[in-house]
């Protein structure tokens, strides 16, 4: 079978195409399942180089989410789940043509989402709710602050924020980004520069700030907050991260918080499992619904590992499994 392959951490020029074995039969509790459509995660992008906390050893296949069927189960599990579209989460490992994991990695697909918004579904809905929810305590009526809400990331956070019935200020570096947002739920949005990004037209009126991007981002956005706000910190696209003078924090009564929603499940997989099936749930009700701005075949995935890299993405990038 085809998979995906990182033989040294050398960037996107170090993908490469392999036929590699074929993925294992399936043991107790586990199943084989045939991708369908993998979506791409900022995450992703940087194991290519070891920028990313989790570094898996080499040789690896990229892969966090994605969405497939079902096509052989183990010992002792129900053959009814046979032929099943299914969601599937991992560190890594996804973009194959077919894989065999455990049967906790794998929960229903949505109905209401179709392959590729299912493929693209659960990091960015689940680090929302997770960073909203259990770490910020975004209330209804409160104003949140999205940074970077054109990219999967910022956008998922627009959707959610719209859903627990905050106020959204979006703000992005083109109008097409801002666009989105508004499409998303976003009730106001800022034009910004990415290098210079202008945030005083919400200077200290914001509750929270969820922020993946960091940089040149962070004292603006810090500056936006009002007493007792929260400052949530999802990521560093902008590039390493930036200190943040306590001074600042003491004067507003704010608070700095980390969000790793993946690590969050693995810490506490009860709170874990809770809110999987919030995001589950918000898209059968069809009040979140990820924004796909890119859909490659298989063979060209390093052309959507570069429109990520490029930043000129607007909403997920999605490699279809089947060409």
């Amino acid at each position: 079978m085809r998979a995906w392959v990182v033989d040294e951490l050398a960037g996107i020029g170090a993908l490469r195409l392999a036929e590699v074995a074929e993925a294992p039969p399936p043991g107790p509790a586990e199943a084989t399942v045939e991708m369908v459509a993998v979506g791409l995660n900022y995450p992703d992008l940087l194991m290519l180089s070891g920028g990313y906390q989790h570094r898996p050893p080499l040789p690896f296949t990229p892969g966090m989410e994605g969405v497939g069927r079902v096509v052989a189960v183990g010992e002792g599990v129900a053959a009814d789940l046979l032929g099943a579209r299914v969601l599937v989460g991992a560190r890594t490992g996804l973009l194959a043509e077919r894989v065999t994991v455990p049967l906790a990695q794998l929960r229903p697909a949505p109905e209401t989402l179709c392959d590729r918004e299912a493929a693209g579904f659960t990091t960015g809905a689940l680090t929302a709710h997770v960073a909203l929810v259990a770490r910020g305590g975004l209330a209804p009526g409160e104003r949140l602050l999205v940074l970077g809400a054109g990219g999967g990331m910022g956008l998922a956070a627009v959707a959610m924020g719209a859903a627990l019935g905050a106020r959204v200020v979006a703000a992005a570096s083109t109008p097409e980004k801002l666009a989105a947002a508004r499409a998303a739920g976003a009730h106001e949005t800022l034009l910004v520069d990415r290098a210079a990004p202008d945030l005083s037209s919400v200077k200290g009126q914001v509750d929270v700030v969820f922020d993946p991007v960091g940089g040149p981002f962070v004292m603006p956005a810090l500056a936006a907050l009002a007493w007792g706000g929260r400052y949530l910190v999802v990521g560093f696209v902008a590039g390493p991260p930036v200190a943040i003078p306590l001074n600042r924090v003491l004067i507003k009564g704010a608070s700095v918080l980390g969000v790793r929603a993946g690590e969050a499940g693995r810490q506490d997989p009860e709170a874990g499992r809770r809110h999987l099936r919030a995001i589950d749930a918000l898209a059968e009700a069809g009040r979140f619904r990820p924004h796909v701005g890119l859909e490659v075949p298989f063979a060209a995935a390093p052309q959507a590992f570069a429109a990520m890299a490029a930043g000129r993405l607007v909403g997920k990038a999605v490699i279809s499994c089947d060409g």
